[in-house]
Formats: C-alpha cells, structure tokens, sequence
C-alpha cells in the first residue's frame, strides 16, 4: 500500500504507544517486518520542544524510512507549526493524534476529545496538510461514547480536509481499553472513504490480523500492546498473511539477542541510569510467559547499573537455552 508517494512493503504498522515508541523499540519492529512504526506523541506546545522527553521522542537516529512521527494537540496553527518543526528534524510523515483516551491528553481538549468537535477536526487536517509537503495521517477512535460513533463523519472529514491515510481504533473515548474491539465501525468507515484505512485494536495474533483484514476490509492493520515483549510478532503476522503459514515461535537464543539488542539502544538512547529504570517492563514483557520469567522481572526491578542487568537477562536466557 501506499502513504502518499512512499510505497510500503506491507500492511501492517506499528501503532504510536507513549512510553513504549521509543527509538529502540521502532527500530526492532521495523527490522522484525512492519511496514510503518509511528512514534510516540510529540506535543505541539513550543515551550516543551527543548525538554529532554521531547527531543528523546524526535530522535530518529539510524531509523529506516519513512519517519512517521505523532504530534497531538488542539490548536490547528499550534499544530500545524509543530509538523513543520518536526518535518524540518527528519518526519517524512506527519500524524496527527485524534484517538489517545488518557485524561491528561483529552483535558486538554487533544486527543479523541476532538472527536466531540468536528469542524475542530476539520481545521486542524486542513491547516497541518497545508504547513507541509509531506503526506499527513489521522489516527481515532470509533467515536466519543458507545452512544455516538461518528467515525464514519469523521473519516470523510479528513479526507475532505487532505488527509491522506486513517487509523482507527475499534473502541470509543469512554470505552478507554476495557471490553472487547468492535470493527463494524471500521468496515462502515472503509466503505465511505477512498484513502487507505488502517484497523487497530486487540490484534495479538496472525490469525486475527487476517479475521480483521476480512472483516473490515481495511487497507492494513496496526499492532499496539500485543507487540510489547514481541517485536517478532510483526514476522509471523506478514509471513501469516503472505502465505497462511504459521512461523515457529523464536528460540531461546534468538529471544536473548533481540532482549539485549534492545537494552542496549535504551542504554544510548535514554543514559544507563533512565534506560535500565526503562528497561525494566521490556524485560517483564519479553520473559511473562516463559518458565522462570518472573524470577528474573522481580531481579531486575532491582538491579540499578545497566551492565548488571544486561548480564542478568544473558545469564537467564543461557539457563533457558540449556
């Protein structure tokens, strides 16, 4: 499929995550199969532009194209500023956060608080597609509450406004990530709009990523939390999806080397004393359902120096292997 003139070699995307996006994590995606890894949300406030977690967030270092990154916000020329400033850092793609639930994101009014306000939507695609020459995307939810799912409005309102790919997460603003992702809304969207949708919500699996696929019609799907611990998983669901079989789990030693690959871009990314603190849920995910795993996510929350926690997870990894 394709995000204006950048061809992408499959249809499945790594969906923003705040916290989780970071540098390391895109890159072990991407070489792991996905097409598209959007960053974490970048706020369009100017003041935060220089803070350490803001330019954390826009480094793209050694990151294959394109560069997707997320800005959130709620003022349209604040925004608008914010996807110039970041195309000028590197963004090859701009996408714009209309879908985050956290109540410090939508008291703001950003997030999928601008769901409630459509010619607010409106403003905002209109005026960041006119700020940049690269290609801009959306990403919602299905709507503010289960009582009003106005995706589909929503949807031909980006369109409208020059918007040239949509994300969509099965749930509502009020629906945070409790209960079960519906796609009904999704397919009703894709039916209504000519630019590529992308489905996302509870797909943890290849054979939900083709269920989904089949259900909504959508143009490709967006993988979140099923992701964290398994950045393999993006291989076994476009080898899924190109040929309908199913790849062998990773091994042991494989696991180990792309743990520790991942340790060591927290460490440069983030200093070994944050990257280690970081590293830590990386480590709980990657280990939860192997034996002894939470032996070793109880040692490693309290280990303090990068080397010793890198050693841990080696020293683990050779027992499992043995």
């Amino acid at each position: 499929m394709n995000i204006g003139a950048y061809a992408l070699a499959n249809r499945v995307f790594v969906a923003p995550m705040a916290g989780i996006t970071d540098r390391p994590f895109r890159r072990l995606a991407r070489r792991y199969g996905a097409a598209l890894a959007v960053s974490e949300m970048v706020s369009a406030r100017p003041e935060l532009r220089g803070s350490r977690k803001t330019l954390l967030r826009m480094d793209h270092a050694g990151e294959p194209g394109p560069v997707c990154v997320q800005i959130a916000g709620s003022d349209p020329q604040m925004l608008a500023e914010a996807a110039r400033f970041n195309v000028a850092r590197g963004a090859q793609i701009i996408d714009i956060n209309m879908g985050c639930p956290a109540k410090k994101v939508c008291n703001v009014a950003a997030g999928s608080a601008l769901l409630s306000d459509e010619s607010l939507v409106a403003r905002i695609v209109e005026a960041v597609v006119a700020a940049v020459h690269v290609p801009v995307t959306v990403k919602i939810r299905t709507g503010p509450r289960p009582g009003h799912r106005n995706a589909a409005r929503i949807a031909q309102i980006v369109e409208s406004a020059g918007a040239q790919a949509l994300a969509i997460h099965g749930r509502t603003r009020a629906c945070m990530f409790e209960g079960q992702a519906e796609y009904d809304t999704i397919a009703e969207v894709k039916s209504r709009i000519h630019i590529p949708v992308i489905a996302n919500g509870d797909i943890s699996t290849p054979e939900e990523a083709r269920r989904v696929l089949e259900r909504t019609a959508a143009d490709g799907i967006m993988i979140g939390r099923a992701a964290q611990g398994r950045p393999w998983l993006f291989r076994e669901i476009t080898h899924y999806l190109a040929t309908g079989e199913r790849l062998a789990p990773p091994a042991p030693r494989e696991m180990a080397r792309v743990l520790v690959e991942h340790l060591d871009g927290l460490y440069d990314l983030y200093g070994d004393e944050q990257g280690t603190r970081v590293a830590r849920k990386h480590i709980g995910w990657t280990v939860r359902e192997l034996p002894g795993g939470e032996g070793l996510r109880s040692a490693v929350n309290a280990i303090t120096a990068a080397q010793a926690q890198r050693a841990a997870v080696n020293d683990y990894f050779e027992r499992l292997a043995a």
